[in-house]
Parts: structure tokens; sequence; C-alpha cells
């Protein structure tokens, strides 16, 4: 890789170590995420003497990854996190993963064995550019101690630029010997030949989109995780408002425009709302904004958007007609694409477009209620619960989530009005996600509160941050919604295999209460609905302690609507009882 920079000359003699530390803090990080192992020691001895960084022991690798991951969506900023060689790499890796899936810059530095070593099975040996290759943007082997402090700067670079995603830095011990030292110099700015993001969308595309946008009269927007990513929620809420167009978002692009505004129809996709998809199926006009038609929102390929041209916008030009031909690409960032975007429209908009057929018909759809539930059960539906936190809450909540049904429920019943308010794993769907990424996103914002929604076997997977949650006083609130399944398992297994439901039964559970009194972290326990309110309420109240609630469900809720695999849009799987009540 080519490299072109400028650089700062401290004058400073620094080791190997010395200079990832001194590199970080030059590139603004206030915290890293880590667990100590033998390789990374010199490492953590540097850290130990120059005392201006904030190190956060987590008490499993995943776990250090997922926490820099919910820091860096929460913030926008590239989350950090520091493990030593084999076990220590392999176990980063479901975070690596998850990172890669949902486009979240960050920086993993990894231990590796001694460079004289590498390659003779040495004890905590893997090779881990190898291993990471397949979900990382880029990876690192620094064999040198000179190309450490620009490898790091290209590392930040290359992770927070175009299509965000996580960067991995495997550096050898001897690397990092504290008794080798060399002047230090640690890049301002950098041009790496091969890499160069558009950033500005082209006016001839952007005209075209416009014309067919000024054209359509059944327009609809479709908004992902870009859109967050891109900090372009304000030019997207500006020229939603301005065209009067019905918007839908995807699992991860919720809170980029206000749920509570009339123009969301929704989610949409495989637990979307019937108004989105039916709309989506119907639209003329679609505009697809930092996203990228993945399976749960396409369905079956050949019946997605019949009727429609297509214009994506996206930062990443291998995102453009990957799954579904478009008619109209734009290749760049979409904070900038949107403001050219909107000026252009209010200077062609002439006359105001006539949607209220459209408007109509979607509100047709709207009366369905797709949603609806039975609120009279005697026992504590998730839906009842998802509601029941956004009241409390009144809406102004980080919310991270494992994934499952309890993560479909929040994303339905819980509506974000601001953009990285909603945390949680979508490409990778990785259980054990939701408690550490509130790590990350309790230390970014200390002041804010903070929730995870798991479930009893989500939770489990990374159950042992509740310690690091008491070393570092994080007042996070868990609501598990407990029905004593793999909830989404059992779903498929009930719809589609006849009711066997092989091994999806949790059994042998906890007491989740003792569980968390056990680490120190205060325990309830809620069974009937009346309940659930007072010790929400009473959660929250406790500022400065966290509250696990075990909440327990009924076990045979499902998550509705649902579009199955080899389905199109519009072939929803409605509730019981909602399907004769259908529109047309």
């Amino acid at each position: 890789m080519h490299i072109k920079t400028t650089t700062d000359d401290t004058g400073a003699v620094l080791s190997g170590a010395e200079i990832v530390v001194q590199a970080l803090c030059d590139e603004g990080v206030d915290l890293v995420f880590g667990y100590p192992g033998g390789s990374v020691l010199h490492i953590y001895d540097a850290l130990f003497k120059h005392g201006g960084m904030r190190h956060i022991l987590v008490r499993h690798e995943q776990g250090a990854a997922h926490a820099a991951d919910g820091y860096a969506r929460a913030t926008g900023k590239c989350g950090v996190c520091l493990v030593t060689s084999g076990p220590g790499a392999t176990n980063a890796v479901t975070g690596i993963a998850t990172a890669y899936m949902d486009s979240i810059p960050l920086v993993v530095l990894t231990g590796q064995v001694p460079t004289p070593v590498i390659g003779s099975d040495a004890f905590q040996e893997v090779d881990t550019v190898g291993i990471t290759r397949p979900c990382v943007k880029h990876n690192f082997l620094v064999k040198d101690v000179r190309d450490l402090a620009v490898t790091i700067r290209k590392a930040f670079h290359i992770a927070t630029t175009g299509r965000p995603g996580p960067v991995v830095i495997d550096i050898p011990k001897d690397v990092t010997d504290p008794n080798i030292k060399i002047p230090y110099y640690y890049p301002r700015d950098i041009q790496l030949r091969s890499y160069n993001p558009i950033t500005k969308g082209h006016p001839g595309q952007i005209k075209k989109a416009v014309e067919l946008m000024l054209q359509a009269t059944r327009p609809i927007f479709y908004i992902g995780g870009g859109v967050i990513l891109g900090e372009g929620s304000a030019p997207l809420i500006e020229l939603v408002r301005i065209s009067g167009f019905p918007l839908t978002s995807t699992l991860m692009g919720l809170g980029a425009f206000p749920a509570s505004d009339r123009q969301f129809i929704g989610m949409l996709g495989m637990h979307g709302t019937y108004e989105a998809n039916m709309a989506m199926h119907d639209t003329d006009v679609l505009i697809a904004i930092g996203a990228r038609f993945d399976d749960r929102v396409t369905g079956k390929i050949a019946d997605f958007c019949p009727h429609a041209k297509i214009i994506h916008i996206d930062v990443d030009p291998s995102s453009i007609s990957k799954n579904v031909r478009v008619d109209v690409p734009i290749v760049g960032q979409v904070a900038n694409i949107l403001t050219d975007l909107t000026q252009l429209y209010q200077e062609r908009h002439t006359e105001a477009q006539t949607l209220t057929e459209w408007w109509a018909k979607i509100d047709g759809w709207r009366q369905l209620n797709c949603l609806e539930y039975d609120r009279t059960s005697t026992l504590i539906k998730p839906q009842f619960a998802i509601e029941t936190l956004y009241q409390v809450t009144n809406g102004d909540l980080y919310l991270t989530s494992d994934v499952g049904q309890h993560q479909m429920f929040a994303a339905q019943f819980y509506p974000f009005d601001k953009p990285r308010r909603w945390i949680n794993s979508g490409g990778l769907g990785t259980m054990g996600f939701g408690l550490p990424a509130a790590v990350g996103v309790q230390l970014a914002f200390p002041n804010a509160p903070v929730a995870c929604v798991s479930g009893e076997a989500s939770i489990l997977m990374c159950i042992q941050e509740l310690a690091t949650c008491k070393q570092y006083n994080l007042p996070i609130k868990i609501l598990l919604l407990n029905n004593g399944y793999m909830g989404m398992v059992r779903q498929w297994q009930e719809l589609f295999y006849e009711s066997r439901y092989s091994h999806s039964y949790v059994d042998a559970l906890p007491d989740f209460v003792k569980l968390a009194e056990s680490f120190g972290h205060v325990g309830m326990r809620v069974t009937q609905p009346a309940d659930l309110a007072g010790a929400l309420q009473e959660a929250f109240a406790l500022q400065d302690r966290l509250v696990f609630l075990d909440v327990v469900v009924d076990p045979t809720a499902n998550v509705y609507p649902m579009i199955v695999a080899g389905k199109g849009q519009h072939e929803m799987h409605l509730a019981p009882g909602m399907a004769e009540r259908e529109l047309a």
C-alpha cells in the first residue's frame, strides 16, 4: 500500500509499546476496552506508565469488541480494543465480524508471538491476519517497530472513512520491546494511493434522481444504517418533509428519521409493518439511502418492488446492484448527496406533487393495525413490556439489544426519534451483544439512561460482563424478557417444523435475581402485568445501580408480521385472527 504523509515530530524516543499508547492518544482515543495477556504485556505496562488514557477491563475478549462497538455506534467515533494473541484474538473474532457486517468503525489491536517464531506453532499463536481477513475492512501485521505509528494512522483512516468497518493490527511482542526505542513520528494527514473513497455524488446522477422523484406518483424512501453512519439524519429529515414522501427504515436505520412523524410508516422487511411492506411492493419510485438490499428486506428478489424505478445512494460502490438492479446509482457520502439532492429538488419542485391517492392507500393499510396484540392477557406480553419501557423512559433512552424475538419486539414497539439510540447487531445477529454493547454506551454517556433488552438465552452468552459493570459502577438497566425458550427458534419450529421444539427449550436456568445480586447488583423479578411499570420506575430511579429485571413473559408470543423465506414483501404472515381483516 503506497502512502503519502505529513508528520508531527515530537522529538520523543519511544519503544513500540509506548508508540502504541501515544498514537492512540494522538488519535483522540479516550477509552480502550481490553483484556491483558502475554503478548501484549509490554503495551499494558506502557498504558500503566502513561496514565493518560482510560482502559476498561472486560471479562472476555468478545466483550471487549462488543463494548468498543457499542461505544462507536452511540458516539460516531472509532471504537478501540486491545487483546492478546491466540485465544485472545479468536475470542474477539465474533465481535469483529459483528462490527464488519454493520459497518462499524473499530481498530482492534491484537498481540502476536515474537516475529522469529511466527509460523512455528508457538504458544498462543494463531494466524490472526488470515483468520480475520474475511471479516475486516483491512488488517495489518506489523513486523518492524518503525512501521508501527504509520500503520496505526492508516488503520484509523481506513476504519472511519468511506464505508466504515473494523481494522485489525496484529503486533508481535518483540515489536513492542521496551528496550528498543526509536524517534516517534506520527502522521497528521495521510493519503493512500489505492484507497480514495468518493465523497460527492455525481451531479448528473443527482439530476436523474430528482427527475424520477418529480415524476413519481407512488414514491417511498427506504433508508438503512448508512444514513446514521454517514451523519445524514438532518438532511434526510429536510428532504423527506419537503417532498412529502412516505419513509420506511431497516432495522439498522431506526432513529435516522423520527418514528413519531406521520411520514414514517414503520420498519420494513421480515418483521416490518404491513403498510411498509405493501408500500414497497406497490411503489413506482424507490429512493434507497444507505441500505444494502439484504435478504431480510427484499424477501423473494423476483417479486421485490416489481413496479419501481430504483435510486440507490450509498458510499460503497460494491453495494450498488449487488443484490437488486438499480436504475440510478449515486456513490458518495450520504450527507453530501442528500444536501445536493434537496437543493436541486427544491429548485425543480415548482408544483406540489399530488400524492393524495398514495397516502390514502397507505393509510388504508395502516388501518389493519398489524402490530396489535392481546392486551387483556393475564400474562406479560413482550410487546407490553417494551411499550411500558417506552412510557416509563418517555422515549429518551439508549437501548441495546441482543438477538431474537426481544430484538424484534423492541424494534417494533420502542419508537426512536433520534439516531444512535438503537444499538443492536443487525447483519451478523450476534447473541451476547447487548450487555457488553451497553457497557460501551454507558461509558460514553455516563449520565444518560442506558438499557439492554435481552432474552434468557442471549444474556448468558456474555453474562460475565456484569462484573465489568460492577467494577466501573455502570447503572445499566437490563430488561430480560424471559420466556424459557430460544424464542425465535421456537417460533420457527412452531410455524415450519410442526411444533417440534428440538432443543429450543432453555432448561436449568439460573435464578437471575440471585445471579445479579451475586455480582453486586440489584435484581427484580416481575410476573404480573400490573407490576411492570412500577418495577421499571423503581429501577430507573436507582440512578447509581445496575438493575436486572427478570420479566417473565408469555412463552407462546410470536413476532408478527412475518415474511418467510421464498416469499415476496406482499406475502406476509399476520397474527392469528388478523388475516381475515387484511385489506386489499
